[in-house]
């Protein structure tokens, strides 16, 4: 009997999954996008995004870097309460690095950053953990404040923008929360009781969290994403005012961060589609012709999300090739 040949290595089973369904998922959103302006007029939709030149271009893409930069440094911030070494150009490489796998399911894939801190540190999963928490947390927070801020001083309303404010900030609170994260924890081996060393180590990443309760930190991170979002909110204000849509600032960022909110909840890589249909659906309720809507969004999309991407793209390969060559010097201590 012929013996069957060994199963390939995981990895390359799936080296190329991830890349394929980032493909994908903008596939369908650029042919819903086409959609859209083949039906409004591809000339008028073409003339709208033609009519943003490189300096608008430029100061959009300024706008979203000081938003990554404050990010990086909020995650420099929580990466010092964890213990870990001075460093801020590594912690910004390793955050910057992660932003290529903003588009995977969740984005769990920008848990390669604590990877990359196992490698160049030692330190433990139950330790770096709960950096991606904070990290995801801290971006709930500030959109949710911007969301709740902007809706209050803005003219008009968002259906529903009250009530995803409030669960946004609520899933913040409670995810940085250790004694109630480490018994959520508990309850939920109580009830599966099943993996008893997997909701081990849970319980230990939850009770971390209060590495984090220090007001000032909080404080500090909070104020960081606030900024930085809030940068976002502002590129997409003067976007529309460069399209010829007279709107006030509050409105274009409570559009902006329900969007990127509403996108977010959907589970989708990078939030793609969600946040789409619910901006350039927001736009029209505020009377925005449907051609200028479909410009705007795909422009700041672009500038925003799949710059990320980019930028992650361009620094991934060196915060892999670093973490392996300081992984083998912490290895030979």
């Amino acid at each position: 009997m012929s013996r069957l040949a060994p199963p390939p290595p995981p990895g390359r089973l799936h080296r190329w999954r991830d890349p394929l369904l980032m493909a994908g998922m903008l596939a369908l959103v650029l042919a819903g996008l086409a959609g859209l302006a083949a039906a409004t007029g591809w000339q008028e939709t073409r003339a709208q995004l033609f009519s943003i030149g490189p300096g608008h271009l430029a100061a959009l893409l300024a706008l979203s870097l000081v938003n990554y930069a404050l990010r990086g440094l909020r995650w420099h911030l929580f990466a010092r309460r964890i213990g870990l070494p001075p460093g801020l150009l590594r912690d910004l490489r390793h955050y910057l690095g992660g932003f290529l796998m903003s588009v995977t399911p969740g984005r769990v894939g920008e848990l390669v950053r604590i990877r990359w801190i196992r490698r160049e540190t030692g330190m433990t999963l139950e330790r770096s953990a709960p950096l991606f928490l904070m990290d995801r947390a801290g971006d709930l927070a500030a959109m949710a404040l911007i969301l709740a801020g902007a809706l209050a001083l803005s003219s008009g309303s968002i259906a529903g923008g009250a009530p995803l404010a409030a669960l946004a900030l609520l899933v913040a609170l409670i995810a940085t929360h250790s004694q109630l994260m480490a018994g959520l924890v508990t309850r939920a081996y109580r009830v599966f009781g099943l993996w008893p060393r997997l909701f081990g180590r849970l319980r230990a990443m939850a009770r971390t969290l209060a590495q984090f309760s220090h007001s000032g930190v909080l404080a500090g991170a909070v104020a960081l994403g606030l900024i930085g979002w809030a940068a976002e909110g502002y590129a997409f204000h003067l976007l529309l005012l460069w399209l010829g849509v007279e709107t006030t600032l509050w409105t274009a960022m409570a559009i902006f961060t329900f969007a990127t909110l509403a996108g977010g909840l959907t589970g989708a890589p990078g939030g793609l589609g969600g946040a789409e249909a619910a901006m350039i659906a927001l736009l029209t309720l505020e009377g925005v012709p449907p051609e200028t809507s479909v410009a705007a969004t795909a422009v700041i999309r672009v500038t925003t999300l799949w710059f990320a991407v980019g930028i992650g793209a361009m620094v991934f390969p060196l915060a892999e090739k670093l973490s392996e060559r300081n992984r083998h010097a912490v290895e030979n201590r």
